[in-house]
């Protein structure tokens, strides 16, 4: 595609859309037009020189129909969702996004001239039953069937990509899907309920450091495990799989398994501090053990996403504790 081509991005609010639209007008990419359900002062980040649509809610058709109009290429971050504490009680709400990518593709059918099509969706979708101690495997793309995805959001995102599929298959549009394992980095959810693990466990360590406090709460027993994936790994990862020939979903992460335990203690190296661990046993934890299997990722691109954590972690959590205390301060910062 040209750079003066449309490209359309919705959730462009949010962590890694926000991201990618900030690298691709550094890519010298000029005709974006970015598209959120929220207003635009809630928006992580903006970029200069991009159509910004706000309070555009995305899971009304007619809405889709018009944000894509002319468009070569369009990414679909768009869903409601969060880390495991939201999606566990916000089933339906999660279920909902299904809206989004359908109208989307609708459009893409009906009124675009799209080229390529990314969706972006989740190891929620693997089955369930194969994540039920910390010993797992890591997971293969095929292990998504038989489906017994995790409830609520897990099934949206495994009806999405199904719907990615056929869309291809019956109307052409190359549709590409990726699979992302626990994405992480600055600009994204830190606080509210739907931050995800690496953002939760550095506030939380900001949190203790403030208030003088020794403690700090773990959700689980800590021993659960999963991989994380730093936000300029998935960028790459994402924009490879977009103007490549794979058109079945892949695994998007990176395959360093840690637990819960082993993530707070980089954070707490990172902030020069020891805390005492009160673990909370019923608290949502989602499954027991999780990794990303790229066998097939290095496969197709000879690549895959390669940033240790514990150098994410130190990037993320300065940038937390910037807006931490630019909060506290009754101001707000993102830089």
């Amino acid at each position: 595609m040209n750079k003066t081509d449309r490209i359309v991005i919705a959730g462009a609010g949010g962590f890694i859309a926000g991201n990618l639209i900030k690298r691709l007008v550094g890519d010298g990419f000029t005709n974006i037009r970015a598209v959120d359900i929220k207003p635009i002062e809630q928006w992580y980040q903006t970029t200069d020189g991009v159509e910004n649509v706000a309070d555009c809610d995305l899971k009304e058709k007619d809405n889709c129909y018009r944000v894509m109009e002319g468009a070569v290429e369009a990414y679909n971050f768009a869903a409601d969702m969060g880390g495991m504490g939201f999606i566990e009680s916000h089933k339906a709400e999660c279920m909902l996004s299904v809206l989004i990518n359908t109208h989307m593709l609708m459009a893409a059918r009906d009124v675009g001239k799209i080229e390529r099509y990314f969706y972006s969706s989740s190891a929620c979708a693997y089955n369930t039953t194969l994540q039920k101690d910390t010993s797992v495997t890591a997971l293969k793309e095929s292990d998504a069937y038989p489906a017994m995805a995790e409830d609520g959001y897990g099934w949206e995102k495994l009806f999405s990509e199904r719907m990615c599929k056929h869309f291809r298959e019956d109307y052409g549009i190359e549709t590409r899907v990726a699979r992302f394992h626990n994405v992480y980095g600055p600009f994204g959810t830190w606080d509210g309920g739907r931050e995800k693990a690496p953002a939760a466990i550095s506030r939380k360590v900001i949190d203790a450091l403030d208030a003088g406090s020794d403690q700090i709460e773990i959700w689980g027993d800590g021993e659960q495990t999963r991989s994380f994936m730093y936000i300029d790994d998935c960028l790459e990862g994402v924009l490879k799989l977009t103007h490549s020939d794979h058109v079945e979903p892949i695994n998007l992460g990176s395959s360093e398994l840690v637990s819960i335990n082993t993530l707070v203690d980089y954070v707490e190296d990172i902030a020069s501090v020891k805390l005492h661990r009160n673990y909370k046993l019923d608290a949502p934890k989602g499954v027991r053990g999780r990794n990303s299997d790229n066998t097939l990722i290095k496969e197709v691109f000879g690549w895959e996403p390669s940033l240790p954590l514990r150098e994410g972690m130190a990037k993320t959590y300065e940038w937390i504790k910037a807006q931490y205390e630019a909060r506290k301060a009754g101001r707000k910062v993102v830089e």
